[in-house]
């Protein structure tokens, strides 16, 4: 396993958190799965430095995805994140405050997808691209 590759995943949709997490599994990372933003926030403030990726539903109730993930980045400055939503999402400004390090996911997607997503972001880390 992969434990300085920790991924948090957050969204409310209870199969695709254990299908994306038995696929992430899978390919070696540790995942930590969460159904809301609270959650997802009280587990980055407790290990600011533990993930490496967080996987963010952008349309989930509670902290703004956008409010969500600038805590994040601020908290961990290796961090990466991909916002997922199946709606148009504006990350424009998260990109311009953490430049190659916020990305977007169309939903629906595939658990390959995300693969190739998460590998992409955790590659552009240690690359420091």
């Amino acid at each position: 396993m992969n434990t300085g590759n920790q991924i948090l995943i957050v969204d409310d949709e209870p199969l695709l958190l254990k299908m994306l997490t038995a696929y992430l599994g899978r390919l070696g990372y540790g995942v930590v799965a969460v159904s809301n933003t609270e959650k997802a926030w009280a587990a980055a403030e407790a290990e600011p430095d533990k993930f490496a990726v967080a996987v963010l539903d952008a349309t989930l109730k509670g902290i703004a995805m956008e409010d969500l993930a600038s805590r994040m980045l601020a908290a961990d400055p290796r961090l990466c994140v991909i916002a997922v939503s199946g709606y148009p999402v504006d990350i424009v400004g998260l990109q311009a405050a953490a430049p190659d390090r916020v990305m977007f996911l169309h939903k629906p997607f595939t658990a390959e997808m995300l693969g190739n997503a998460v590998r992409r972001m955790i590659g552009s880390q240690e690359t420091g691209v």
